[in-house]
């Protein structure tokens, strides 16, 4: 099979979507890969370093895709890239289609198959491919946070881990996921004070049993997120339901009962975000504020530590690449229930009942 990695084009997006290790091994099992020129310099991956792997390097991204039976990305073809999609070709990415009506209908309309890395699901219930970024975007979270909550970045002027006679941050974290769990493990490293929320006991029985005793888990509803929407300095919206939008669990009208320079960090902006003032930001220009809370909603967080990024991430993809291009989309799909589950699109109409509930339509849209 050939394989394309292009560039990617998203706003301060520097991850790429595959090593020159996993180059290696895909030339290593027959397939020529086709890598576009700079495509991992943001990664800190050099045309060089490809060559050496047994990469052909391609000058533009139209050559990229107009070559290759599949191409593997980071993010999601943006409009630039719509045009290059073409009918039968497999795209594997993340896509969130939930959070985008125009992307959803755009793969719609190329007749492409769409394999989402979002929602390759093991027979556990864990998502390998979400979860190495995920990671990421938990722990950074945290980073960001503890950044915006200082004064000159109009924050309450809080350290998150206080001095001796001052207490320590207060930080709000919104469902105890990969993401949750993440930021809890790195605010209670500086010392903040931690609350947890999520409505799954299994979840709030491991995080009570693995953190430190700063850290301290409560049942997610309402009435509880207002309570401590009052009190806490940072909250971080951690929430995930596979495949589809992330639910509002704060509203506009509570962040009337915020304290001035509050800050928001929310992950699930991918999703639609888990606040209903959220909306997707860049890296270079990150926050905004609304009611004196601060919101940052990057919406590619893992890619401002992009080396870091690419490695976990080709870490954990390689393996279904291999599998695609050894037997083919249909076949491997068909042999492999987790990457079936990444099935999204196929040729002009949606696999994934979730995306089709997410907009009102039927299972299968044509």
């Amino acid at each position: 099979m050939i394989i394309g990695v292009p560039k990617e084009i998203k706003n301060n997006e520097s991850r790429v979507g595959m090593t020159p290790a996993g180059v290696f091994e895909l030339v290593k099992n027959h397939h020529k890969v086709y890598v576009q020129s700079t495509a991992g310099e943001g990664s800190g991956f050099f045309d060089e370093d490809y060559l050496e792997a047994g990469a052909t390097i391609l000058q533009s991204i139209a050559e990229v895709y107009e070559r290759s039976d599949m191409i593997v990305k980071v993010k999601e073809p943006i409009e630039e890239e719509y045009g290059l999609v073409r009918q039968g070709q497999v795209i594997f990415t993340y896509f969130h289609f939930a959070s985008s009506v125009t992307l959803t209908r755009a793969m719609l309309k190329s007749g492409a198959i769409c394999i989402a890395y979002e929602t390759v699901e093991d027979t556990d219930g864990t998502l390998p491919l979400l979860t190495p970024m995920s990671e990421v975007a938990g722990r950074m979270a945290i980073q960001q946070g503890a950044k915006y909550l200082e004064k000159p970045k109009k924050g309450r002027g809080v350290l998150l881990g206080g001095v001796p006679g001052v207490a320590p941050g207060r930080v709000l974290v919104l469902g105890a996921g990969v993401v949750g769990t993440q930021a809890a493990k790195m605010a209670a490293g500086l010392g903040a004070h931690v609350t947890i929320l999520d409505i799954n006991m299994k979840r709030l029985r491991y995080i009570n049993d693995v953190m430190p005793s700063h850290v301290v888990t409560e049942y997610s509803n309402e009435f509880n997120i207002r309570k401590h929407i009052q009190t806490h300095d940072l909250i971080i919206g951690g929430v995930l339901l596979k495949g589809a939008k992330a639910p509002n669990l704060i509203t506009r009208d509570m962040l009337k009962i915020m304290r001035p320079g509050t800050v928001i960090v929310d992950v699930a902006v991918d999703q639609g975000g888990c606040v209903e003032t959220t909306r997707p930001t860049t890296h270079e220009d990150p926050i905004y504020i609304i009611d004196d809370v601060i919101h940052y909603s990057v919406a590619n967080m893992p890619g401002a530590v992009p080396y870091t990024s690419t490695v976990a991430l080709t870490n954990v993809t390689l393996p279904y690449v291999l599998e695609l291009a050894n037997k083919g989309w249909y076949k491997a799909c068909e042999e492999d229930l987790a990457l079936h589950k990444g099935l999204n699109i196929i040729e002009g109409e949606i696999a994934y009942k979730e995306i089709a509930e997410t907009f009102k339509w039927e299972t299968v849209v044509a």
